[in-house]
């Protein structure tokens, strides 16, 4: 059981009742709106900055039946890129800057990735058919929208409630689908109920995919051994891509007047995800999470609040195509073969490598849309966040004995933020927006010991863990950010967007509190997909980004055609990168000049700067007997360079652009599109980052829809091409993934093979509503 559920039930009947008796009373309209669409003097008010992209319901149907991957569905917005991970968990990439340094909201949660290898992040746990929206803020994100992050901001929202029209009969709506994607032999299901009356809504969101390995365009790889013994991969066949998950949401919505209660209970049950460009596997992960939201609209403004609560349980191991079998006992060769890890006082047998995450994540949030007069809005709003963690990897023989490793134990982070944002609408042409936000951040995290606590024990674990246990772990940051913004409408066709602002964010528990110096534990920390092993820094500083941008937006008046340009530079004092590390076990002379091999690093305060271009346009270009056609396209140019060392950025997306051809008629929706990516020759050299080859893509898709069916269907790399993902991080899907650099002679996995994309793949998908 993951919590007692009862108190918490009790809490949210009583917190229910208690506002419906205050709904009730009211009179007006029902809304389900949220507070960005809030009516202000009869005119709506654009929220200032205007998102980078935003996704509807219609823009997110064509891309559903070809991805698990929720993440996948931002890769047409400007400015986003992904970042290699499992099947179902990739990272947004914006601006040149992944994980924690995005704020990712869910329904209004902050959940927040508890893993040592971000496995997973906040979109993992909604799949892609119970997205209704999708909003990218990039590089200036609304302070009521941003905090803890230097990015920007996703938010990402489920469909809201339902109910029957006054005087009408209960209804009862909803629809199903199902997909089957050819390479991996994916397949799955979603179903999405709702009964409700005029004032009562009750929906359940369920869904579940699986998937096989993916095979690459062509051999990328020279062996077929997994270190699994009769178990081999062909070699175009990418190792440990394989996933299944399933997810379910139950929400009770009830509405009186202007007002709204709405409660979700959601629970992720994964069986298993696999992940090339990590040492471990996900073998097991669950979260429950409760979501109590109101939302009051009063003559004054708007009113929104909520609480929610979520509790995770993640297991790693090593997974199908990874050696199990570890010591002397399991033989030095290939495979592993099974043996006895638990026999004599010094097991020369080790079973795997456990490891286990169990966090607890609880949030308050108030905002509230305070009209003051015909022209201007204030928005203010407070929250809280209370996380806990503990990261513990049970013995399983050999050098991972007697005890429990302990990488952190009962950390703790918790974040208090207060915001204030005025919006003005100075005249027709000209808007302003200034935001400032406060966030007090708290860290800390109790002593810890390794697997031995023998002087002797291998890996340095007796002193790693007396000199972090030696220090003060907890750490207090005042963080301030600000945004200034301006909008000036020149006329029906163009618009202007500038600004500045800066953003903070403190360092995660992983990036602070992981200890050990061996390499072994040190590469088991690792949540960028590089390879290499990581070692916390307790002194590290919260990051603080300064970053100007504008958008130049020139469009019909219909927005018929448009044409956007944003450029942007940001600079990143006490920026998160790492370096090699210079004491410890692993900490050699080799480990500092080598240049071909997986290497461990230490998290470390620099200076960077990123700058970058985003272009995104449409336009018509014409009708005739066949239908309308289109164009569509964007291009995305980022730099990012460590201006203490002079080191390139990490995962830095090299210079891209897509390009599509699109056609309308009756029910028919189609669009061939091109992918281009420019060789990634600009890379970190202190994480002896793998360069890439640049490569183009085909993709074709293909929908017809009548009133409640739709068909999808498409082709994605129709010439089958091999390529390399620019952000898919080091191959380590195969083999004695446990050791920082297998011996080559074992014929297996090494440094200098990058994660390939995905080869020729044919998908469809059926959607049916009632």
């Amino acid at each position: 059981m993951l919590f007692n559920r009862k108190p918490i039930a009790l809490a949210v009947t009583f917190a229910l009742s208690a506002v419906w008796q205050h709904a009730s009373a009211q009179t007006g309209n029902t809304t389900t709106q949220t507070l960005d669409e809030i009516i202000v003097s009869g005119s709506r008010i654009e929220p200032a900055p205007a998102p980078a992209g935003k996704l509807d319901n219609s823009a997110l149907s064509p891309l559903r039946a070809g991805t698990s991957d929720t993440a996948s569905l931002l890769s047409d917005i400007p400015g986003v890129n992904l970042q290699g991970a499992g099947g179902t968990s990739s990272l947004p990439v914006i601006n040149g800057m992944a994980g924690d340094r995005v704020r990712t909201k869910v329904d209004g949660m902050d959940l927040i990735a508890s893993c040592p290898n971000h496995m997973n992040p906040p979109l993992s746990y909604i799949d892609p058919s119970a997205i209704e929206s999708l909003k990218v803020y990039a590089g200036i994100s609304p302070v009521s929208a941003g905090g803890d992050s230097i990015a920007g901001t996703i938010i990402a929202k489920t469909k809201e409630p339902v109910f029957a029209a006054p005087g009408q009969d209960p209804l009862f709506t909803g629809e199903a689908g199902a997909f089957y994607r050819s390479n991996g032999n994916a397949y799955g299901g979603n179903v999405n109920a709702t009964v409700a009356n005029e004032s009562l809504s009750l929906t359940y969101t369920g869904a579940t995919a699986q998937s096989g390995n993916y095979k690459a365009g062509g051999n990328f790889k020279s062996y077929t051994a997994t270190g699994v013994p009769g178990h081999t991969l062909d070699r175009d066949e990418v190792g440990s891509t394989a996933y299944e998950t399933r997810n379910h949401t139950l929400g009770l919505a009830m509405k009186g007047g202007n007002h709204l209660v709405e409660a979700k209970i959601g629970f992720q049950d994964l069986p298993f995800q696999n992940y090339p460009n990590q040492r471990m596997d996900m073998t097991d992960n669950d979260q429950l999470r409760f979501n109590l939201r109101y939302l009051g609209k009063y003559d004054w403004g708007a009113l929104e609040a909520r609480a929610y609560h979520e509790k995770v349980e993640h297991k790693m191991d090593f997974g199908d195509d990874k050696r199990f079998w570890y010591g002397t006992a399991s033989n030095s060769g290939i495979n592993g073969i099974p043996c006895s890890p638990i026999s004599g006082s010094a097991p020369t047998c080790a079973a795997g490598m456990p490891m286990e995450t169990e966090s607890r994540n609880s949030g308050l949030t108030l905002k509230a849309d305070i009209a003051l007069g015909i022209q201007d809005l204030l928005r203010v709003g407070a929250e809280y966040q209370h996380y806990r963690l503990d990261d513990w990897w049970p013995p399983s023989g050999g050098g991972m004995w007697p005890g429990i490793f302990e990488n952190i134990k009962n950390g703790k982070r918790d974040r208090t933020a207060l915001f204030g944002e005025w919006e003005s609408t100075i005249s027709e042409k000209w808007m302003t927006s200034l935001g400032l936000r406060y966030e007090h951040v708290k860290t800390d995290a109790d002593d810890v010991h390794g697997y031995s606590t023998a002087v002797a024990a291998m890996g340095n674990q007796f002193a790693d863990a007396n000199a972090f246990n030696a220090r003060n772990h907890e750490r207090s940051d005042n963080n301030w950010d600000m945004a200034a913004l301006a909008r000036y409408t020149a006329d029906a066709t163009q618009d202007i967007e500038f600004g500045f602002a800066r953003k903070v964010r403190s360092p995660n528990l992983y990036e602070r509190y992981t200890w050990s110096t061996w390499s072994m534990a040190a590469v088991m920390n690792n949540f960028v997909g590089d390879g290499n092993g990581y070692i916390g820094n307790i002194d590290l500083k919260p990051e603080k980004a300064h970053t100007v941008s504008t958008t130049f937006d020139f469009h019909a008046p219909n927005r018929e055609w448009e044409f956007k340009a944003t450029p942007y530079y940001s600079h990143v004092t006490d920026y998160i990168d790492a370096v090699r590390c210079r004491s410890g076990s692993a900490c050699t002379a080799a480990n500092t000049t080598t240049t071909n091999q997986f290497v461990v690093l230490q998290y470390a305060n620099h200076t960077a700067r990123i700058y970058g271009l985003d272009l995104s346009g449409k336009m018509p270009l014409g009708k005739n007997n066949f239908g309308e056609w289109g164009m569509k396209g964007l291009l995305n140019y980022t730099n990012g360079r460590n201006r203490d060392t002079g080191d390139d950025l990490y995962n830095i997306m090299p210079l891209n652009a897509k390009l599509a051809l699109t056609h309308k008629t009756g029910g028919w929706d189609s669009a061939a599109e091109l992918v281009m990516v420019k060789d990634k020759d600009n890379v970190s050299d202190a994480r002896n980052e793998i360069k890439t080859s640049g490569y183009s893509l085909v993709n074709l898709r293909s929908s017809y829809s009548w009133k409640n069916v739709r068909v999808d269907f498409g082709i994605e790399n129709l010439f089958d091409r091999e390529y390399d993902l620019p952000l898919g991080g080091a191959y380590t899907g195969q083999g004695r993934t446990m050791s920082l650099n297998p011996a080559t002679t074992d014929g297996m996995f090494g440094w200098g093979t990058a994660v390939p994309g995905m080869g020729r793949s044919l998908y469809t998908g059926l959607n049916i509503k009632f």
